[in-house]
């Protein structure tokens, strides 16, 4: 208990101070005096010095609203990729496993290639095609009814095919001059996009969806004992693996039609936050909501600091989450976690 308190509450400090240092990560210098200006004006609702008018319309509109997005998609990508390597019992899946960011990224696509597309009308193609490429998995698992957890594996590689083909299809018909590269962009992910609007919309779902799971947390060990193990402890393994599979698609289904896809994070981050506090989820949950918010924080850093052109998300959570993966999976060999 010592152990995983220090690691949780070290990470929280982490946290904080990688926001903070967030704030004055971009092409805009902006000083200490300068922010704690801002901030305190801003706050007691006075008018803004004329001199800091376009640097606090920067970090208040700007920066503020994607370090929030940064930490709570981080959050919620990391949550739902331990919740589904506990259900599928499977260490190596990751909450893309049924189709959800490719459901998500067509439906993008669909909306940037309308007429009259709009971010708004965006968002809510990208939901709506998470939620039609979960309910195509789970149609799928259940007309095979044969060994379900490994059938739902399956047709998530198969819902996730044929969104990616059907992908193709609309980057194929679409506009290469304006279309085609939004498509290619949003695919790459990014929090540039955020607004306080999409936090005002994202931020109360994602919270609901972290409490349930890190409310019930210790039934996620239960699930990992199997389905017979589950029902001799009272417990009704498919109900809790439906509401499991639904909140952690809504989170990622909401992130991505946000954000864009963001790859790596719900494999990698589990498997630090395993190593950190052990497989037992009472005490890895709240670590992999700690550590996959500094993640993705440090990440958005780096994607918008490093070049004078921001780089793509998934660009930076890829290459820095493949190499730790790689680590990760040598540190742990023969302990018996893979």
């Amino acid at each position: 208990m010592k152990n995983i308190f220090v690691n949780t509450f070290n990470g929280w400090l982490l946290l904080v101070l990688a926001f903070v240092l967030s704030l004055f990560a971009g092409r805009l210098p902006i000083n200490g005096g300068e922010m704690w200006t801002i901030a305190t004006t801003w706050l007691g609702g006075g008018p803004m010095p004329e001199f800091l008018e376009a640097k606090a319309m920067v970090l208040l509109m700007v920066r503020l609203p994607r370090c929030l997005m940064a930490l709570l998609a981080g959050a919620g990508l990391s949550i739902a990729g331990a919740s589904y390597q506990a259900m599928f019992r499977n260490p190596l899946v990751s909450p893309d496993i049924l189709g959800v960011s490719a459901g998500c990224t067509v439906g993008a696509a669909v909306g940037l290639v309308l007429p009259g597309s709009n971010m708004a009308l965006v968002q809510v193609f990208a939901f709506t095609g998470g939620l039609i490429a979960v309910g195509m998995a789970m149609g799928i698992a259940r007309l095979v009814a044969v060994r379900p957890m490994l059938v739902l594996v399956l047709a998530g590689l198969v819902v996730t095919a044929i969104f990616n083909a059907v992908l193709m299809m609309v980057k194929y018909v679409s506009d290469p001059f304006n279309q085609l590269p939004a498509i290619v962009f949003w695919t790459m992910g990014s929090l540039s996009r955020v607004t306080w609007d999409d936090l005002q919309t994202a931020a109360p779902i994602i919270f609901a969806g972290l409490f349930v799971v890190h409310s019930l947390r210790f039934r996620l060990n239960v699930l990992s004992l199997g389905d017979n193990q589950a029902k001799s402890l009272g417990q009704n393994p498919g109900l809790l693996r439906l509401l499991f599979i639904a909140i952690s698609s809504l989170i990622v289904g909401l992130i991505v039609s946000t954000c864009g896809q963001i790859a790596w994070i719900g494999l990698v981050i589990p498997h630090i936050a395993r190593t950190l506090a052990g497989p037992n989820h009472e005490r890895m949950i709240p670590v992999s909501i700690v550590f996959g918010a500094l993640f993705l924080l440090l990440a958005d850093d780096l994607a918008r600091s490093l070049t004078s052109a921001e780089l793509p998300l998934s660009v930076i959570t890829a290459m820095a989450g493949a190499p730790l993966f790689a680590y990760l999976l040598y540190r742990n060999r023969g302990s018996g976690w893979l």
